[in-house]
């Protein structure tokens, strides 16, 4: 756990170690504790550039994929209503704050249009972008070997292409919203691999063959 956190409540700390986050250990691999903590670590980076309550951000980062639960189409929905259910945080939150994390978790999908309504729904959309070209490339072969498990290679590859060109292309539904964040530099690096189709192919296959392979034992 990051050492950011040194400050928050013990209690706090401890319910989100052991209670919230051993629960991403059930998703697909592109969605479990590790990406949990990334993004967590890298909203409190973020969040060190505006004033803004360090402990709602934690939070906020450690519920925002916890709807994966129910499914990936509506998860970012579901996670809000966990969030706003959990009793246990109105020990350290009002009310009001906890609406405002509800509706921040609610706006950190990347393909959603609209703006989000806060700065720390800004704060965790961004966190979780965590653009690294091979790192944004292995999640995208994991989840279609996780999700499309009937698909052979070719029929991955496709969709590897579809999505990478829908949401991190030029004119794709990707937006960036911090300014201090890195993401822009490495969504350029991003753009400029996608566009070399060879490259990219190559990529591909040195992915596939480790994770279809990792899968096999």
């Amino acid at each position: 756990m990051p050492s950011a956190t040194n400050d928050f409540p013990m209690e706090l700390r401890r319910y989100v170690e052991q209670e919230i986050i051993p629960q991403y250990a059930g998703f697909d691999k592109a969605h479990r504790v590790d990406h949990a903590l990334k993004v967590i670590e890298e909203s409190l980076k973020l969040a060190q550039h505006y004033e803004v309550d360090r402990r709602m951000v934690y939070v906020i980062a450690a519920y925002h994929d916890l709807g994966l639960c129910e499914g990936r189409e509506f998860h970012h929905l579901v996670s809000g209503k966990i969030l706003l259910a959990d009793a246990t945080l109105q020990h350290w939150f009002t009310t009001e704050q906890l609406v405002t994390m509800k509706e921040a978790v609610e706006d950190h999908r990347a393909s959603n249009k609209q703006v989000p309504r806060s700065i720390y729904g800004k704060i965790v959309a961004e966190a979780d972008r965590i653009i690294d070209p091979l790192v944004t490339l292995t999640r995208t072969v994991q989840y279609g070997l996780s999700h499309y498990p009937e698909m052979n290679k070719e029929q991955q590859y496709a969709r590897f292409l579809d999505h990478l060109s829908e949401k991190y292309a030029e004119g794709g539904y990707l937006k960036l919203w911090i300014p201090q964040s890195s993401n822009a530099q490495r969504l350029e690096e991003l753009r400029q691999l996608i566009a070399h189709k060879e490259e990219l192919h190559k990529v591909f296959e040195n992915i596939y063959s480790q994770e279809a392979g990792a899968m096999q034992y």
